[in-house]
């Protein structure tokens, strides 16, 4: 299963509008950059349908080192970003659950 890239998205969009490409990346680019000044800043992101964004701290933790495992690594904590799907979305996503099941459960398989 592949990947939907920035790119596809610009192309996609550029051929369903009529608009130039380099306009739509554009405004994808300022979106997205928007979206991450947001964030930065500590502020939520919610896109009603598609989902949430926020800022999250994780605590602080120990982990190991596979080759050395009777070294204690500290784990710092740390701010990290959470989304929560939407509701349009989850059940979109929903309907993806027998394919996944049969398919050996990751997603990536053709």
């Amino acid at each position: 299963m592949a990947n939907l890239t920035k790119r596809d998205l610009v192309v996609a969009i550029s051929n369903e509008t009529g608009l130039i490409q380099s306009d739509v990346f554009n405004v994808i680019q300022r979106t997205l950059d928007h979206i991450t000044d947001a964030l930065a800043k500590g502020d939520g992101v919610e896109l009603r349908n598609f989902g949430v964004f926020e800022v999250r701290l994780t605590r602080s933790r120990v982990g190991r080192n596979p080759n050395q495992p009777d070294v204690d690594v500290p784990i710092p904590s740390r701010a990290t970003v959470k989304f929560k799907a939407g509701k349009v979305m989850r059940q979109r996503v929903l309907l993806r659950t027998e394919d996944l099941k049969s398919s050996g459960g990751n997603g990536n398989t053709p």
